[in-house]
């Protein structure tokens, strides 16, 4: 199958929302799909307003989002904020666009060494081979995210001998974002995504929102639900909300 499309630009169709590019695409595993046949490595940020709020007190985190190839809106209220502003952009969670790329990595090349990075010992090694079993010839090889400094470094020898070509990194915002950023070097023409928490729920050990949060933009109430910990994290929510209004 030949596919063809033109490298990254800055001119790649964007929206600003609190300040940090949303790069707005019909179908964003499409377009990774094709980046990831043509070998044109790309760091993927999965905006959410949690992180958008991170950004505006982080120079750091922000300087990496405006630098990411893709910016997807994966959060509600970047999704809801898209839409009040006349832009016809359905949300793209990160768990499913990773999923999806794994997929139809797996329809075109069962060779393929995928690479999974984080969560708690034997977390990503569960969702690998969770996932291993759907796609029984797709390589997948795992490291979880509670290494020391030897175990890391023996994590990016591996990494720059490997090659694999679809990294996704689990170590929670601004961590993986920070993680990508500086190790991105290792494996130039790689797909680079920073998943979160989806290797808890592709090992089973937690479940995603049923579809009726998903589909009314209440994950982060089941999320809640699961972890009431998480509380403290939410109240990025409404400060969000502030923040977009006085951006009018």
């Amino acid at each position: 199958m030949s596919q063809t499309i033109l490298p990254y630009d800055s001119n790649l169709n964007r929206f600003p929302v609190l300040g940090l590019p949303v790069h707005l695409i019909d179908n964003y595993s499409n377009w990774l799909l094709k980046r990831w046949q043509q070998g044109l490595g790309t760091h993927v940020i999965t905006l959410n307003a949690e992180m958008a709020i991170q950004a505006e007190k982080n120079t750091e985190l922000t300087e990496i989002i405006h630098s990411a190839e893709l910016v997807i809106p994966d959060g509600a209220g970047v999704v809801l904020y898209l839409q009040y502003k006349g832009k016809k952009i359905k949300r793209c969670p990160g768990i499913e666009l990773a999923e999806t790329l794994i997929k139809n990595i797996g329809k075109l090349d069962n060779s393929e060494v995928i690479f999974f990075y984080g969560g708690k010992p034997g977390i990503a090694q569960q969702a690998a081979d969770n996932i291993q079993q759907k796609f029984p010839s797709l390589g997948i090889s795992s490291y979880h995210g509670y290494l020391s400094t030897s175990e890391e470094e023996d994590l990016k020898i591996t990494l720059k001998d490997l090659q694999p070509r679809l990294i996704l990194v689990g170590l929670g915002v601004p961590r993986q974002e920070y993680w990508i950023s500086q190790n991105r070097h290792l494996c130039p023409n790689s797909i680079w995504i920073g998943v979160g928490g989806s290797f808890d729920i592709w090992s089973g050990i937690k479940q995603r929102a049923p579809e009726f949060f998903c589909k009314y933009h209440l994950e982060w109430l089941y999320r809640l639900y699961q972890e009431p910990w998480r509380w403290r994290r939410m109240l990025a929510l409404p400060e969000f909300a502030i923040k977009v209004l006085i951006h009018q």
